[in-house]
């Protein structure tokens, strides 16, 4: 017992980190299907397409809860580079859920519904795993993280050490009545 209290204490941040993110990940995950299924399935739009409209929709919603609830302990490197950041980024995990997706339909030769919202699964499963990381990564930075150049993305070069100051010359104590004695400090 006590080592799975040191092990929670230990990876706290963590647990509540990928537990706020899953959170906003269903929600997301319905807002993705529901447009997707509705454009594809009820529209007849592609399947490629349909999933990448809602996949833009919901990734507007993900960024704000996600910065504004998963990371807000992080620090803030510029809304603008990290709504861009986070856009790229999501633009990986539609790539990777295309993947699913295309060879589903266009390989397998399934266009049948469940076949559909078996790959946005499946492919939204593996996408959400890369997401996690790179989010933490290159999007919302830890605390302590140097702060970022508005103009390029990067982090800034720390400032060269500045020269010493000189020292002043210490003081010499005051003098002391006598009788008194002077405590150590």
């Amino acid at each position: 017992m006590r080592i799975a209290v040191n092990l929670y204490r230990r990876f706290a941040h963590l647990v509540h980190e990928v537990a706020k993110f899953g959170v906003i990940g269903v929600l997301n995950f319905v807002i993705t299907i529901g447009i997707s299924d509705t454009l594809h399935l009820g529209l007849g739009v592609g399947p490629l397409t349909s999933f990448g409209v809602g996949t833009a929709i919901a990734t507007t919603f993900s960024y704000f809860a996600n910065r504004f609830w998963t990371f807000r302990h992080r620090d803030t490197s510029g809304l603008g580079r990290e709504y861009i950041l986070f856009f790229v980024l999501n633009g990986v995990g539609l790539l990777i859920t295309w993947v699913f997706i295309g060879v589903t339909h266009y390989v397998l030769d399934l266009h049948n519904g469940i076949a559909f919202n078996v790959a946005q699964v499946v492919g939204t499963a593996a996408a959400t795993l890369f997401r996690f990381w790179a989010y933490k990564k290159w999007v919302f930075l830890p605390a302590a993280a140097p702060p970022v150049d508005p103009h390029t993305g990067l982090p800034e070069a720390e400032a060269e050490a500045a020269p010493e100051a000189e020292s002043a010359p210490e003081a010499e104590p005051e003098p002391v009545p006598a009788g008194i004695t002077r405590r150590a400090r």
